[in-house]
């Protein structure tokens, strides 16, 4: 269900990206298409009908926003880490530490500071 809803929500925001773009602005922009009145949105362009669209898919990103966000928090109580088991060796002999075998090199030898 989230990932219908993740892809719809990228959806939606392309859309709207688009529906902007195409609107009129002050500068002509990409919405110097419109300018007859016979143009298939009437006499007033397609402003109407764009800022109209522009709203309606604003809502329904908002929308589902909010159901995205009402069912990750309902998914909440539990964690992918509450899933992993982690498998214990139980004839590991603890008393000896483990320690890499190091090549031989001149570099300078730094002690650990000793056990108390």
């Amino acid at each position: 269900m989230t990932t219908i809803l993740l892809i719809a929500q990228f959806a939606l925001a392309a859309i709207i990206v688009l529906v902007v773009l195409l609107q009129k602005s002050s500068s002509i922009g990409l919405g110097a298409y419109s300018g007859s009145n016979e143009s298939l949105f009437g006499s007033r362009g397609p402003n109407a009908f764009l800022a109209k669209t522009t709203a309606l898919f604003g809502v329904l990103l908002v929308a589902n926003s909010i159901t995205l966000t009402y069912l990750y928090y309902a998914d909440r109580d539990s964690s992918v880490t509450d899933r992993v088991t982690i498998p214990v060796n139980l004839e590991a002999n603890v008393s000896e530490p483990i320690v890499p075998d190091l090549p031989e090199s001149n570099a300078p030898v730094i002690p650990l500071a000793p056990k108390e």
